[in-house]
C-alpha cells in the first residue's frame, strides 16, 4: 500500500510555537513501522517558517509580510529536514526532501518529473519529505496549506491512502469546543455542501489550515479514487490503525468510484477561479446529463474579467456552481457572443467557449 501522511506546524510544534522533536519522533517510529510491514510512505509536512523563527531570534507575533515569512522559511526548511533525517535515521530509514509549487500540478512536464522522481525515490526505499517551495512561493499562485498538497501528492503517486493528521480527533457534527453535543462523524461518503460549511474555518495560530481545509483535501483525495483518514496526531500507532481501517480511528471518507485525471483534478481543485459563466438551464442540462461542451447559445452572463485558458466557475441562473473550466475565449468575446448559436460566430472562431476536455461537472 501507498501511504500519504500530512502533518500540520500545530501538531509538531510546542505551545512556544517551536518544533516538538518529540512529535516528528512519534511520526517517524510510526512510518518505520509501516515500512516495515512492507508499506510505502510520502510525508507531507510543515514547519518551516516555526524552524526558522528561534534560529533568527524572531520571538514574538508571527511576521506576516511575505518577503520575510519567505526568508524564516529558507533558514527552517534545511533545520526542518535536519530533523526528520536524524530521527529516520535512528530507525535506519532514509529521508529525500521534495520541494513542490503549484505550477508543478499546472505544466504536464513538470507533473511527469515530480512523478518520477517521487515514484524512484519510493522504489529506492527512500521516505520522501515534502513540502510546499515557500521560500520562492508567489502569494498569488500558492497552495495556501498543505492539506490540499498532500491531496494532490496522492493522486500524483497512485496512493491507497491519504491520512490527515490534526489536533482532534477527526470531524465533529459541530465545534466540540462549544458544543458538549458534539460527535465524531465516523464516515463520510459524499463530502456535500453542508459538510463543508459544518467544518468551520482555519485552524491554530500556529497553522494555516483547519478542519475545512483537511475536509477540502480529502474530498480532492476522494475525487482522485484514494480514501482519506482524518485523525488525532497524537493518538497511539495511529498510522497503523488508519491502515488497517480501524473503526473510531477517526472520519474516513470513502473514495469515489470515478477516478479523475490529473488534468482535470488540477482545474477543479488545484486552479482558482478568475471569474464565472452563467448559463440557462438546457446548457446545464447538455453539461451534466451529456457532457457536452459549453456553447455560447446557452451563456446567459459573463461575471468577471478573464483571458484565454483561465479557470471559471460556470453556474445556474440562481448562483449555484455545478462545474469548472478553462476558456477558450476571453471574458469581452465570450460576453459579445452570449446567446449566439454556432452558425452566428466569424467563420474562423472556435465555438466552444470551454471544451468537454476542459471542463469539470462538480456535484
Amino acid at each position: 500500500m501507498i501511504v500519504v501522511v500530512k502533518i500540520g506546524t500545530s501538531s509538531i510544534t510546542d505551545v512556544h510555537g517551536e518544533i516538538a522533536t518529540s512529535a516528528i519522533e512519534k511520526l517517524c517510529s510510526e512510518v518505520a513501522h509501516l515500512r516495515g510491514l512492507s508499506h510505502k510512505v510520502v510525508v507531507v509536512t510543515s514547519g518551516a517558517i516555526a524552524a526558522g523563527l528561534p534560529a533568527l531570534g524572531l520571538g514574538g507575533p508571527r511576521p506576516t509580510d511575505l518577503a520575510t515569512l519567505q526568508a524564516v522559511s529558507a533558514v527552517g526548511q534545511s533545520r526542518l529536514m535536519r530533523t526528520y533525517d536524524d530521527l529516520l535515521a535512528f530507525h535506519h530509514l532514509v529521508g529525500g526532501q521534495v520541494l513542490l509549487a503549484p505550477l508543478d500540478f499546472v505544466h504536464r512536464s513538470q507533473y511527469l518529473h515530480a512523478r518520477q522522481t517521487l515514484t524512484r525515490l519510493l522504489d529506492l526505499g527512500v521516505v520522501p519529505i515534502v513540502n510546499e517551495n515557500d521560500a520562492v512561493a508567489d502569494d498569488e499562485i500558492r497552495f495556501g496549506d498543505n492539506d490540499r498538497l498532500a491531496a494532490l501528492v496522492a493522486h500524483l503517486v497512485h496512493a491507497d491512502l491519504l491520512v490527515l493528521l490534526t489536533d482532534t480527533p477527526g470531524l465533529f457534527t459541530a465545534d466540540p469546543r462549544l458544543d458538549e453535543g458534539a460527535s465524531l462523524i465516523e464516515e463520510i461518503i459524499e463530502v456535500d455542501h453542508q459538510l463543508e460549511s459544518s467544518a468551520g474555518g482555519t485552524g491554530s495560530v500556529r497553522g494555516s489550515g483547519g478542519m475545512a481545509s483537511k475536509l477540502a483535501a480529502a474530498k480532492i483525495a476522494a475525487w482522485s479514487g484514494v480514501a482519506a483518514v482524518i485523525a488525532a496526531a497524537d493518538r497511539p500507532h495511529v498510522l497503523l490503525a488508519a491502515v488497517n481501517g480501524e473503526t473510531g480511528i477517526g472520519t474516513f471518507v470513502r473514495p469515489r468510484d470515478k477516478r479523475l485525471s490529473a488534468r482535470k483534478l488540477w482545474i477543479a481543485f488545484a486552479v482558482g477561479s478568475s471569474g464565472r459563466i452563467v448559463v440557462d438551464d438546457g446548457a446545464r442540462r447538455a453539461l451534466v446529463e451529456r457532457g457536452t461542451s459549453l456553447l455560447p447559445a446557452g451563456v446567459v452572463e459573463v461575471v468577471g474579467s478573464f483571458d484565454l485558458d483561465d479557470a471559471v466557475e460556470v453556474a445556474t441562473a440562481d448562483g449555484v456552481v455545478f462545474a469548472k473550466g478553462l476558456v477558450r475565449h476571453p471574458s469581452a468575446r465570450i460576453a459579445e457572443w452570449q446567446g449566439r448559436r454556432s452558425g452566428d460566430l466569424p467563420a474562423d472562431a472556435s465555438p466552444e467557449v470551454i471544451h468537454r476536455d476542459d471542463l469539470v461537472v462538480l456535484p
